[in-house]
């Protein structure tokens, strides 16, 4: 058992739509350290629920106060939660800080596709990642080289279904947690749902010719950017971007495109793998660039292989996509238009969107090599969440360092 200076309480929020944190927890026990979790709806409920869970029931309003009382009176040294920007996460995060509790941050790696981001404090522009050139090299000195072979693959089947049973199980069963509100940006399960069923059946019946298309464009030796499309109702633009939605950054790289571009180039906007096909991207492009007198040299593909792209392509303009780090270890030039944790002076272009068209910094490699030893060690885990095989490596390596008694990182 762990002694009075060293035993920690650990307090789960929302996590994946599976087991991932309940198990943590019965690790973290196993250790000597007390845990608890609070379930908001039916969701977190069907993947938690034993004696350390409660439930709250109360309205939005009383979510503050309910915790300015439950977090000193457990007290609480470890605030474990998935995304720092959901809406009663926001909240949580701000009173865990207040008092001085330490926060641990989940969500989908930088790296795909067997890793898992842990981070203090919070992601993107809460990252706690340095972002001086000259701390990154002198941090990296001590530490390896990153193994990238892939060793895990994940289940989307498995995380689909836990997200299709929390998700309705909160529409259908809303009577056990009747002031809950949807806490991310997207669409109500009712739309999202059927929509995102309907869009990967179309994008499967489509992928042959997807690919066939793109791989037609990379043969012609054309010059062009890639323009990767990411989530409208994904956090990192929503809250780490300057834009409203995702149709905004469309417009805005558009317009640069037509008007600072090399007239012999193209610009390849490639659509997300997992967007629902909720808005119709297609004409917004076509008409925005018709009206710049561009269609002819802006192409819209909703296939392809990214890596391809990537080496072949001249630059990248990403909001702030995982797809720009991807493109920096393949030498891609970047232009970050949000806030990203790879957004460093050596590594993208730190000049406007309008001058990158024309001037297209390489990466600094070596610069690169020591931030993602450094991003590796501070932020990542390798696994998954939802294959048993990398689940439970991953859960182990969570224990692990959920139990240091730091308070400011994760190393």
């Amino acid at each position: 058992m762990k002694d009075m200076a060293t035993k920690r309480h650990f307090l789960f929020l929302q996590g994946m739509p599976c087991d991932f944190f309940k198990r943590v927890g019965d690790a973290l026990e196993l250790q000597g350290h007390s845990v608890s979790r609070i379930n908001l709806c039916f969701a977190d409920w069907l993947f938690w629920h034993d004696r350390r869970a409660i439930g709250y029931r109360g309205r939005y309003a009383q979510w503050g106060p309910f915790l300015r009382e439950f977090l000193p009176d457990r007290h609480v040294t470890d605030l474990v939660l998935l995304g720092e920007q959901r809406k009663y996460h926001r909240e949580a995060v701000a009173l865990a800080q207040s008092l001085n509790i330490r926060i641990m941050v989940t969500d989908f790696g930088y790296f795909r596709p067997d890793w898992i981001t842990l981070e203090p404090n919070g992601m993107g522009g809460q990252s706690t990642m340095p972002w001086d050139p000259d701390l990154i090299r002198q941090l990296a000195v001590t530490m390896g080289d990153v193994d990238f072979t892939p060793k895990y693959r994940d289940s989307s089947i498995r995380m689909s279904v836990g997200d299709l049973m929390g998700s309705m199980g909160n529409v259908f069963l809303r009577f056990l947690y009747p002031y809950y509100r949807q806490t991310d940006e997207r669409p109500h399960p009712l739309i999202y749902f059927p929509a995102m069923g309907m869009s990967l059946l179309l994008k499967s019946l489509r992928s042959k010719e997807a690919q066939r298309r793109s791989e037609t464009f990379l043969r012609s030796g054309r010059p062009f950017f890639l323009f990767p499309l990411q989530l409208d109702h994904d956090f990192q633009i929503r809250a780490y971007s300057p834009f409203k939605g995702l149709g905004e950054a469309i417009d805005l790289v558009l317009d640069s495109f037509s008007e600072h571009a090399p007239p012999d180039c193209h610009l390849l906007v490639k659509t997300h793998p997992w967007d629902p096909g909720l808005h119709d991207w297609v004409s917004r492009i076509e008409k925005r660039a018709r009206d710049a007198a561009v269609l002819d040299r802006v192409h819209y593909l909703d296939g392809g292989s990214l890596d391809a792209m990537l080496e072949a392509a001249r630059g990248v303009v990403t909001v702030n996509s995982t797809a720009g780090l991807r493109a920096l270890q393949l030498g891609c030039p970047v232009k970050v238009l949000g806030s990203a944790v790879y957004d460093i002076e050596g590594l993208t272009a730190q000049s406007g969107l309008d001058v990158f068209w024309k001037t297209t910094p390489q990466p600094d490699q070596e610069l690169l090599g020591a931030f993602v030893k450094v991003l590796a060690a501070r932020t990542q885990v390798r696994g998954v969440f939802f294959d048993p095989a990398g689940k439970t490596v991953a859960i182990d390596e969570f224990a692990m360092r959920f139990a240091r008694a730091s308070s400011d990182r994760v190393a």
